[in-house]
């Protein structure tokens, strides 16, 4: 059994704040459940463009101004930093964290692995330790983990939709292989330290201001150059595009359903722990995905009517680290929250291509 929580008035701690799932995450927050306390934790890295970070926090500013119930706390830190960590933990007690702090991206943990091990494996270890020790002394102390996990996970499983009960022990990328370890690092502290834990298996979110190393907005930024995208596998992936309202949608859910805590017939406890995925459920060919962006970026105006889309683009091989498909099985979601994302891609990418018009031209 789930243990429900109510979210407001309680204090929550969001690492990767400033992050694309972080900052929507608060905003809702914000907006839906005030009074409420947040503390946001970011290293503000320029892995990619620090502005659009930068605007994002603004947004939350403005969000926290017109809920003057609630109380919004920026840190600018890494989770890799174990003091200001356990400092955060000590003097704000979080209720509930929702560790987002990573470091994102198949094909650049190819190239710059030491990132990935430092913030993926060491700040996570950081995270869980002070989740650990907030029970010290008999507190209350930390009443649900909640985490990024992957789709990367699922690596070149052949069975599709993938589903959390199937087998994920052969990782493609140093990335995936980090976020394995997090699901079974939450698994080994909820088993011994009885530490309510949630990992949530994102699959490809998009929307507007998100990640300026995603394909669709790669793709955006090369056409507005009058530069060739290239199309991988010869156009041939299939993606489970998620629109970022649904992702956070799912998050909040998931946040107010703990884990429940008990004990075994050997009278330890029984880890209280889940992995949910939160996809579309609907894995979407590249070539036509890319076709309704050209589309909706031709209707909001971002390229001219008379683009020719045909002359830049170029069809390549897979690269290193990438899977052919990726489909989420989102059964277990739907059972235990009543929940799926439904938002259809045409309608997320023309949410892009109006923001992408607003911010950039």
């Amino acid at each position: 059994m789930n243990n429900k929580i109510n979210i407001k008035n309680k204090t929550i701690l969001v690492t990767g704040a400033a992050g694309f799932i972080g900052a929507n995450l608060i905003m809702k927050l914000l907006s839906e459940e005030s009074p409420i306390r947040i503390i946001g934790m970011d290293n503000l890295n320029d892995y990619y463009d620090v502005s659009i970070k930068k605007y994002r926090l603004e947004k939350i500013e403005n969000m926290a101004i017109s809920h003057p119930k609630s109380k919004w706390i920026f840190i600018k830190g890494s989770i890799a930093d174990k003091a200001m960590v356990d400092c955060i933990f000590n003097d704000y007690k979080p209720s509930i964290v929702v560790n987002l702090a990573a470091q994102a991206g198949v094909r650049y943990s190819i190239t710059d692995p030491d990132v990935y091990i430092e913030s993926n494996l060491i700040g996570f270890y950081n995270i869980l330790e002070a989740c650990r020790h907030s029970y010290d002394g008999g507190r209350n102390g930390v009443e649900h983990l909640v985490y990024a996990s992957s789709s990367s996970v699922y690596g070149t499983n052949k069975k599709i939709p993938y589903s959390i009960d199937d087998k994920v022990d052969n990782p493609v990328s140093l990335y995936a292989a980090t976020k394995k370890s997090n699901e079974l690092m939450a698994h080994a502290y909820a088993k011994l330290y009885n530490i309510p834990s949630t990992g949530l298996r994102f699959f490809t979110v998009y929307g507007p201001a998100g990640r300026p190393d995603m394909a669709y907005f790669g793709f955006t930024n090369k056409l507005c150059n009058n530069e060739t995208i290239e199309i991988f596998n010869y156009g041939n992936c299939k993606r489970d595009f998620t629109y970022i309202e649904d992702i956070v949608e799912g998050v909040k859910l998931v946040m107010q359903e703990a884990p429940g805590k008990r004990n075994g017939e050997d009278g330890l406890p029984i880890p209280p722990y889940a992995i949910y995925n939160i996809g579309n459920s609907q894995p979407e060919n590249l070539l036509e995905f890319v076709d309704i962006l050209q589309q909706e970026l031709i209707r909001a105006k971002v390229l001219p009517d008379d683009y020719d889309f045909e002359a830049h683009k170029k069809l390549v091989p897979m690269q290193p680290g990438d899977v052919p498909v990726t489909y989420a099985d989102t059964k277990a979601l739907e059972d235990t929250f009543g929940f799926k994302p439904s938002t259809p891609l045409r309608e997320g990418l023309r949410k892009f291509a109006e923001w992408y018009k607003e911010f950039y031209i």
